[in-house]
């Protein structure tokens, strides 16, 4: 490829950074307080309640995402081919198009913030499971409420030491949004898949490359700005 086809291929590319950044973005926005809701169910004394959050981790943690996102995506269409549905409920999804763009990226969001959900419950129920029950014990000794003792006492030193493993899950989040592209949502890998078949070149696959290079970069960088503000907990 000559110089003027890359810079081509980084401009039609860089295009597409906001649509991968979307799928990131509202990925981690529901996904975080998901995994602590999780991660407290899991923790539940009603067994019921915490096998069945054990099978939903195991699922999510022992599936392929890019498995999820299939399903999550074909589950509209082939549920409305389904007999005996009611009425109302077959002309709503007979209406659906997978080819409209706000039904494609709602099913890979909801594929990815159920499989982050459940990874981010195993490592906040890790950081609530290491504090040192003395603490829940004075916590009582002074009249704290539950409530009170998790989110004044618990929470502040379980987020100190959920972030260097939390930034690792984002991390790999920023490049796990290339899956998207299963499904032919319009984000940076299948715009460099589709240029490289244009141009017959690999180039347009390194170029993507470096734009999550960057990206990934760019949220160690975060990450370790945000540790290190939290170091007042040590």
């Amino acid at each position: 490829m000559t110089g003027e086809e890359v810079l081509k291929v980084v401009e039609i590319l860089s295009e597409y950074i906001v649509p991968t950044l979307r799928i990131f973005g509202f990925t981690l926005l529901y996904a975080v307080p998901l995994g602590m809701i999780v991660a407290l169910l899991k923790m539940c004394r009603i067994k019921p309640i915490s096998w069945l959050t054990n099978l939903y981790i195991l699922i999510m943690r022992g599936t392929p995402l890019m498995l999820q996102i299939i399903v999550a995506f074909y589950a509209v269409p082939m549920l409305s081919l389904q007999e005996n549905l009611p009425s109302f409920l077959q002309n709503i999804l007979t209406h659906i198009d997978i080819r409209d763009e706000n039904y494609m990226f709602n099913a890979i969001l909801v594929a990815f913030v159920l499989n982050y959900a459940a990874y981010f419950a195993e490592i906040f129920r890790g950081g609530i499971e290491s504090i040192p029950k003395g603490q829940y014990e004075a916590a009582a000794a002074l009249s704290f409420t539950k409530p009170q003792t998790f989110f004044r006492i618990i929470l502040p030193q379980v987020i100190k030491r959920v972030v260097p493993a939390s930034s690792n899950e984002i991390i790999t989040l920023i490049k796990d949004t290339s899956l998207a592209n299963v499904v032919a949502y319009a984000e940076i890998t299948l715009k460099a898949k589709q240029q490289m078949q244009n141009y017959s070149s690999l180039t347009p696959l390194f170029i993507a490359g470096a734009f999550y290079f960057v990206l990934a970069m760019i949220l160690t960088v975060i990450t370790a700005v945000i540790e290190k503000k939290l170091n007042y907990y040590k």
